[in-house]
């Protein structure tokens, strides 16, 4: 059995594997199928039952167990999560492993449709470096997303110094039109 710190390489090359198979469509479909669907199915019964106290729930323990340094901050209307250093992304910074070309771009890849099918839309931006934040609001809430440290105070990634030393990519992940959509489309990246 590998660790989890060796999966991270191992699920990074996989990426780059099916790109090279399908392209994007193909990685994007590996997300929602084998994580959504498949492996995080605890997660979307937390979130569809439980809403945002579903959310605190889930991300309380799985960052916890993986040593991530993160804030939640949690307001009637928006659950923001702030992490500050991403376990898994630092892992392969840290051993210099760069197969798939945006391996942060994964979590929205499955967190995106399991937000779809429980009511939510979701802002998240990354910089490449382990660090990201992500508001998300009830699907209909048309709210654009809040300055730095407006929801979580001086805990924002965005105050950081180091959050303006990379390139960092915003992603909205919005409810397809069609209800029946498996697969919404791509997210924007700014």
């Amino acid at each position: 059995m590998i660790g989890i710190y060796d999966f991270c390489g191992h699920y990074e090359w996989t990426f780059q594997w099916l790109h090279d198979q399908g392209g994007h469509d193909l990685v994007r479909r590996y997300w929602d199928e084998a994580i959504h669907q498949d492996s995080q199915t605890h997660a979307s019964a937390l979130i569809m039952s439980g809403g945002f106290e579903g959310m605190k729930e889930y991300w309380g323990h799985t960052l916890a167990d993986e040593g991530a340094e993160w804030t939640t901050t949690v307001r009637d209307e928006v659950f923001r999560i702030d992490m500050h250093q991403c376990p898994s992304k630092g892992f392969l910074i840290q051993n210099g492993l760069k197969q798939y070309s945006d391996y942060c771009d994964h979590c929205l890849g499955w967190i995106g449709p399991l937000m779809k099918k429980a009511g939510f839309v979701i802002d998240h931006e990354h910089n490449h470096c382990g660090q990201c934040w992500w508001e998300i609001r009830r699907a209909g809430d048309t709210s654009a997303p809040l300055p730095p440290g407006a929801v979580a105070g001086a805990a924002d990634v965005r105050l950081h110094a180091d959050w303006q030393t990379s390139e960092t990519h915003l992603d909205t992940y919005e409810r397809a039109t069609d209800p029946d959509d498996k697969l919404p489309p791509a997210a924007t990246h700014h």
